[in-house]
């Protein structure tokens, strides 16, 4: 079994990758509202900032900043993981192990994190969150992805609205995903 070393600082910030188990459904954007409702559930329970985010058909990008007295992302991943999956009706393909533990063959059972450096590393993170969209292909420019961040950031300066990305920046980043 692997193990897993995850970096805990409390009222840290955090990007992570949260896959589907079968890439080729589309069910974050198809149960968006679902999906929206699952965070905003944990958030009340446990609260956290989403600083950006984008949901793509079969996985999402996000950076979180906790509370100062809290690092406990995983409990809020659980969370939310499982209150979406409760809004889906059951049926797709399920592993002997998932049935045995009585499982949903929804979500990946990990998701990928990395704990913000300093100022630039979150400014990276959220260009690339942003611009993931239009990396996958699902739309021309990054404005025109209804799921995402983007235009609160428009909106309080951040970004133009015709921002691009920069390329470098971007590739420079070295997520495969």
């Amino acid at each position: 079994m692997p193990h897993y070393i995850r970096a805990y600082v409390p009222g840290g910030s955090y990007f992570f990758t949260v896959a589907l188990l079968e890439r080729h459904r589309c069910l974050l954007t198809e149960h968006v509202d679902a999906l929206r409702a699952a965070f905003i559930s944990v958030w009340r329970q446990r609260p956290f900032h989403i600083n950006a985010i984008v949901v793509l058909p079969d996985h999402l990008h996000c950076l979180w900043t906790l509370p100062p007295d809290d690092a406990d992302y995983s409990t809020r991943w659980r969370l939310i993981k499982t209150s979406f999956a409760r809004t889906l009706a059951p049926g797709e393909r399920l592993s002997d192990r998932r049935q045995k533990k009585g499982e949903r063959g929804i979500w990946q059972r990990r998701f990928w994190e990395h704990t913000i450096r300093d100022q630039r590393d979150f400014n990276i993170h959220c260009d690339y969150i942003h611009y993931n969209p239009v990396k996958h292909g699902y739309v021309a420019r990054v404005a025109d992805w209804p799921h995402s961040s983007f235009q609160r950031f428009v909106e309080n300066g951040t970004y133009p609205l015709d921002w691009a990305g920069d390329p470098e920046t971007i590739a420079a980043t070295g997520f495969g995903e």
